[in-house]
Order: C-alpha cells, then sequence, then structure tokens
C-alpha cells in the first residue's frame, strides 16, 4: 500500500518547495512537487525529481565510524552510538578543563533550511561555551547593501513581477537556482513584458530572455551608476517620487555621478557606451520596471556597494510607485517565529569569540590564543565549500585536532574526521521551513523511519547534552515540541488560522507587517541613497579585490541545474548530466595558450593550482573562465577542488564570502 506524505525541500535555494513523497513499507519511493502549493506549483528542478534516491542512496552512512587511517583516507571501523557520545563527550570535557571551551568551534550552514535542525546546535554551543561561528558564506553583503539603503523596509511580493513590463533578473542564473522566480518572469512575458538577464557569461536564463547582456565580473556597481548618470542627465526622473520618498539624490548628482558617464564605466564593466545609454533609457522609460537581484554579485569585494547602487535605479525613476516595479533581493521572515526559543542565547553565560566561516583556513592553521582544538561539523562540507581550500585542508590535517563530522555521505569533510556520525535526510525528521524567495512556511513530519542508525541534528545534540551530565529539561525535548514552541506564540507575521493551518502541515503564506505611517522602514522614513551613519555615505564605484591580483583571467565558479554546492554529487545520474568538472573559456583565450578542448588544463593563482577538463566555448566572454558546481574530490581530475583558487577575503558590508572575486592563469596540465 502507497501512502501520500507532504514534505518540503530542505536545501538552500529560495524556493522551499512542496514536496509530495510516496511511500511504501518504509520506503521513499518518489517524490513529485505538491501542485496545491500557493508557490511552487507542483514543479520541481532536476536535483528534486528523484530525491528518493538520495535517501536512499547506498552511499548514505548508517552507523557512526571512528578513524582507524591517516585524516582524508577516509578508513574508519563501525561503533555504536554510546561510544561515539562517550568518545566525544570525554575529549571535549578534557579541553574544557584544560584549555578552555573556546578551543571548542561548530561549523555548519545551509544544509538543511528546516529552523528546528539548521540551529539545533546553538542551544547547545551556547551553553558549552564553545567559539561562536560568524555564519556570512552565501550573500551577507546583498542584505547589508539593502539596509544601507532601505534599511528594515520589507520586501515587495514576488508575484508582482507578473505586472511588469520590463522584467530583469540580474545577476542570477534562475533557470539553475530559482526556476519559480523563472517562471513568473515568463509569466511576465506572456503578457507582453521584456525579459532582460545581465550576467557575467551566457547561463541557460540568457537563453530564455529576449536579450541577454553580459558584463565583466564585479562591475554590476558600475553598470547601475551609469545608468543612474544617464536618467539624471537626460531628465528622466520621477522627481515627485524623489522629493517625496528619497534622501541624498541630490548629493549623489554632486558628487558621484559625475564620474560615471557611460564612456567611463564601458572600460570598466565591458558593455559599449552605446547599449549602456540604450539600457538605461529604456529602464527609465518603462511603466513599472521590475529587477530580480542574485546573489552572485554581491560575492566580491564590493558586493555591498553593487546592491546599494542597483537599488537605486528604482527610487529614481519611482518604479516603486507603480504595481509590478521595485526590486526583490529576497524575503526576510525573521520576524514569524520566535526562533530564540530554538538557539537560545539565554545561555551563554560569557561571549565567546566570534570565528568567520569565511576564515575557517585561518582558524584551524594560524595560533590563537586559544588554538582550534575541536571541530564539530554538521549539515555542512566545508573541505569543499569553504573559500582557500588548501588552508582548510591543512587545518584538517592537524593530528591534534579532534573533528566530528555529522553527516549522510561520506564527504570530503568526513573524511578527516575522528569520530563521524550518521545524520537524517529531511523525510526522515520533523521540521518546520520559510523560504526566502517568497513569504511562505510549511511544517512538515517524518515520512519515513530513519535510514539504518541515521540520528536528526537535534537527536544528536540531545544525546551530547545528557553525555557532558547537563539536566536542563531543554534537551529532553522532540522536535515536534521545539516546532510547536516557535508556533504558539503569536506574531503579527500570522493570524491564528494560519498558525493552526501550519499546525497540520499546509503550506502558508506570511504577510509582512506594514506600518501605515511609514512606508520606507529607515531612520529617515526615506530611502536614504544618502546614509551618514555608513562610512561610505553614497554610493560609489568600488573596486573588487581581484583587480589588484595581476592574474589575467576572471574566474567564474557558476551554478549547475544538476547540484547545489557541493550537495547531489551522490546520485550518479546527476552527476553524469554535469560530464566533468570542467572549464569553460572562449576560444580566443584558449588560442592564444596553445589550448584545445578536452584537454587537461591548470588554473593557478596565489592560493593554489586545479585541474579541469577544458571545454571550449563561446557561452564565455574572452578574459572570464567558467566552472559549475562544487564537486567531490573523487570525482575530480586533480586533488583540489574549485575552492583551492578562492581567498579567504571579506565583502565590503557582512562580512560575506568573496568566492566570486578570484583571478587566475590557465595552461595545460603538468606531467610528473
Amino acid at each position: 500500500m502507497t501512502a501520500i506524505t507532504r514534505s518540503v525541500c530542505p536545501y538552500d535555494c529560495p524556493d522551499a518547495c512542496g514536496l509530495l513523497v510516496s511511500v511504501e513499507n518504509g520506503r521513499a519511493v518518489s517524490v513529485c512537487g505538491d501542485p496545491d502549493h500557493p508557490v511552487t506549483r507542483g514543479f520541481l528542478c532536476p536535483k528534486m525529481g528523484h530525491y528518493e534516491q538520495t535517501v536512499h542512496s547506498p552511499r548514505r552512512l548508517t552507523t557512526p565510524l571512528r578513524r582507524i587511517g591517516n585524516k582524508g583516507s577516509g578508513e574508519f571501523r563501525p561503533i555504536s552510538w554510546d561510544e561515539a557520545i562517550s568518545l566525544i563527550c570525554a575529549k571535549w570535557q578534557s579541553l574544557i578543563v584544560n584549555h578552555g571551551a573556546e578551543t571548542i568551534l561548530p561549523y555548519s550552514y545551509a544544509g538543511t533550511m528546516g529552523l528546528v535542525q539548521r540551529n539545533a546546535g546553538h542551544a547547545f554551543f551556547n551553553k558549552l561555551g564553545a567559539s561562536r561561528l560568524e555564519r556570512t558564506i552565501c550573500s551577507p553583503a546583498k542584505d547589508a547593501g539593502w539596509k544601507m539603503l532601505m534599511g528594515d523596509t520589507p520586501a515587495m511580493q514576488p508575484a508582482e513581477v507578473e505586472k511588469s513590463d520590463l522584467v530583469i533578473l540580474w545577476g542570477i542564473n534562475a533557470a539553475a537556482t530559482s526556476i519559480h522566480a523563472m517562471s513568473d518572469a515568463q509569466s511576465a512575458r506572456k503578457n507582453g513584458a521584456r525579459l532582460w538577464v545581465i550576467d557575467t557569461y551566457r547561463t541557460p536564463t540568457c537563453d530564455a530572455a529576449d536579450e541577454a547582456f553580459l558584463i565583466r565580473p564585479g562591475s554590476d556597481g558600475a553598470l547601475a551608476l551609469a545608468m543612474l548618470h544617464i536618467i539624471d542627465r537626460e531628465g528622466l526622473l520621477d522627481r515627485e517620487f524623489i522629493s517625496a520618498n528619497v534622501l541624498g539624490f541630490e548629493e549623489l548628482t554632486a558628487r558621484i555621478l559625475p564620474d560615471c558617464s557611460p564612456a567611463q564605466m564601458a572600460e570598466v564593466c565591458g558593455l559599449s557606451a552605446d547599449v549602456i545609454e540604450r539600457l538605461a533609457r529604456e529602464y527609465a522609460r518603462a511603466k513599472a520596471p521590475f529587477i530580480r537581484l542574485g546573489s552572485g554579485l554581491t560575492r566580491y569585494g564590493n558586493g555591498a556597494m553593487t546592491v546599494r547602487a542597483i537599488s537605486c535605479l528604482p527610487a529614481v525613476v519611482g518604479a516603486w510607485a507603480k504595481p509590478g516595479g521595485g526590486i526583490f533581493i529576497g524575503t526576510s521572515t525573521g520576524g514569524a517565529f520566535p526562533l530564540q526559543t530554538v538557539t537560545r542565547e539565554d545561555f551563554m553565560t560569557t561571549e565567546p569569540r566570534l570565528v568567520s566561516m569565511n576564515q575557517l583556513g585561518a582558524a584551524l592553521t594560524e595560533l590563537a590564543d586559544p588554538q582550534v582544538m575541536s571541530l564539530y561539523v554538521y549539515h555542512s562540507n566545508p573541505a569543499a565549500i569553504a573559500p582557500d581550500q588548501n588552508a582548510v585542508l591543512r587545518g584538517l590535517e592537524r593530528e591534534d585536532l579532534f573533528t566530528v563530522v555529522h553527516e549522510r555521505f561520506l564527504t570530503d569533510t568526513a573524511r578527516y574526521a575522528d569520530i563521524v556520525l550518521p545524520a537524517t535526510s529531511s523525510l526522515e525528521h520533523s521540521d518546520l521551513y520559510r523560504c526566502y524567495g517568497s513569504y511562505q512556511a510549511q511544517r512538515c513530519s517524518a515520512a519515513i523511519p530513519p535510514v539504518g542508525e541515521a540520528k536528526s541534528n537535534w537527536e544528536v545534540f540531545s544525546l551530547l547534552a545528557a553525555g557532558m551530565g547537563w539536566d536542563e529539561p531543554f534537551f529532553r525535548l522532540t522536535a515536534d515540541e521545539l516546532i510547536e514552541l516557535l508556533l504558539v506564540e503569536s506574531t503579527p507575521w500570522r493570524k491564528a488560522s494560519l498558525t493552526e493551518r501550519l499546525r497540520q502541515g499546509d503550506p502558508v503564506m506570511l504577510t509582512p507587517p506594514t506600518d501605515p505611517k511609514q512606508t520606507w522602514l529607515t531612520p529617515s522614513g526615506k530611502i536614504e541613497i544618502l546614509n551618514g551613519r555608513e562610512s561610505e555615505p553614497l554610493p560609489r564605484l568600488l573596486p573588487t579585490h581581484a583587480e589588484q591580483d595581476g592574474y589575467p583571467l576572471r574566474l567564474q565558479p557558476g551554478v549547475t541545474p544538476f547540484a547545489l554546492n557541493s550537495s547531489f554529487y551522490e546520485q550518479d545520474e546527476l552527476r553524469a548530466k554535469q560530464n566533468c568538472m570542467e572549464l569553460m573559456m572562449n576560444r580566443s583565450d584558449a588560442e592564444s595558450r596553445g589550448l584545445a578542448d578536452g584537454q587537461t588544463v591548470e588554473a593557478c593563482n596565489d592560493c593554489g593550482t586545479v585541474c579541469f577538463t577544458l571545454r571550449i566555448s563561446e557561452r564565455v566572454p574572452a578574459g572570464t573562465v567558467v566552472t559549475e558546481g562544487i564537486w567531490w574530490r573523487e570525482f575530480i581530475p586533480g586533488d583540489r577542488g574549485v575552492n583551492a583558487l578562492t581567498s579567504q577575503r571579506l565583502t565590503d558590508g557582512g562580512r560575506g564570502s568573496t568566492l566570486y572575486d578570484v583571478t587566475v592563469e590557465v595552461r595545460g596540465a603538468q606531467r610528473d
């Protein structure tokens, strides 16, 4: 007999797609989209179409493991849960007594997006007194740039795009990373809107647009400033809107825009001055222009400033006053649920140091007081995804570093662990999800029993709390009881009827609270182009880090429809669709270096050297090279992945990663 259970995609994607899981004899036999979901409407990306193959993969870890070989060798022997918990707690108790709790560092990010399981370790490590992790690897520069201009103003409803007459997908490969945003954009196009894409190479999203404009990596801010220059010069402004709603436009025009002519910015962004002129005029003359902003363009040293500059565009043309007009950077629903009931900051008796997840390599290899002596990794794979892979691996190789990894698969990171703990998939535990591509939320329960001896994040932290001898009742709660704590407290975001529907497992739409007295939630009550609280009061042209590095090619680590960061490489079919770890290069760049399609090449810079299979492609402009996905090391031609080329430098705002701010040289692979 087949049972159908509602669930939610747990991965780090804007959509949080609704799932229908078919279960027979305790196994998930198929997964499809939920047609009654208000946002995702029944269709899934290629990655989730066979999620049951991930859940029941022969690669799944099903028992705790203890290392018996060298670090990185992947040689382990099975042990019991009791032994594993005992070993971990004994080691931590010894470290705390002899060196202090700050020698212990948790590392996690967005391997699951559920509010309970993602945040399950916070309360434990807060009570332990461990070092805190600054979780800023994705797009905090986007949030920082938005806040500088818009304060706490909530994002517009993304479905507004269907009322637009000009849709710009700027720095987002929506066909791979946000398929429902792509669907909404196509709906607008069917209604008569033009669809533009601005990106650094020709992605599948470009193929679906009316026009695509390819710019140099990290130059998005320059393009926006040039467009603002033209809009101001030609009087294509909505002066009435600016007067009532915008602070500092006059200062921008006086101090910044004179040096941002299309001729000057053409040298920076790689588009001709004529094309920039046309973009600006057609944007300003559109009735309701809509910009959907991606995250990749913020992963540069100028990421926050880029967002500030682009976000000025709808303000100066008054797009916000028109249905379908504005800019969408992603939703923030932090006020919808009292997350502090799960994270328990009140457990902290001191304020331990903060370690950037973007600088894990430095944290593990450089002397500090105290030195990190134990690393606990859950729902993340830093050996593959963290910047400066060489430094991270040197740290993980330390024999005096006690590493515990809670995972579903023997990932690159798990191979360096002293103890590996088997983790559940999202179909094996309860959780509550909210997405960042709309205002939707949904609760789900376990659809199947745990595979083997797998345990959820929350279960493991409960066991660790008991192993540490703690008698705190909080750690004896179940995941469902934690979810109820998140639901029982009412908030302005959801009425009682919505909360009851959440309890029943229905997908619901949250409503961001509004202030009838203040449209723009900034200190001034206006859109703050001029923000005197910032060290940089006005948006301006800011260079990237890599412009000073001296290598001739800009490397773009792109996305693929068949993987998400380092997830889904356990599925053979999805991996085969990517072929191999390729480096795409324009023919002119390849010929000038004597390189041929299909050969093994090396990309190198000051951080490291990585082997790729070369793919000559006219989808990539001259001067740029592209690789997609973050491959597991067992499947690549060399022993390093793309993040051996990325640095630990941070963004200008938000302390985010600069994973896209990379230059390299490429040569034929050196033979032994």
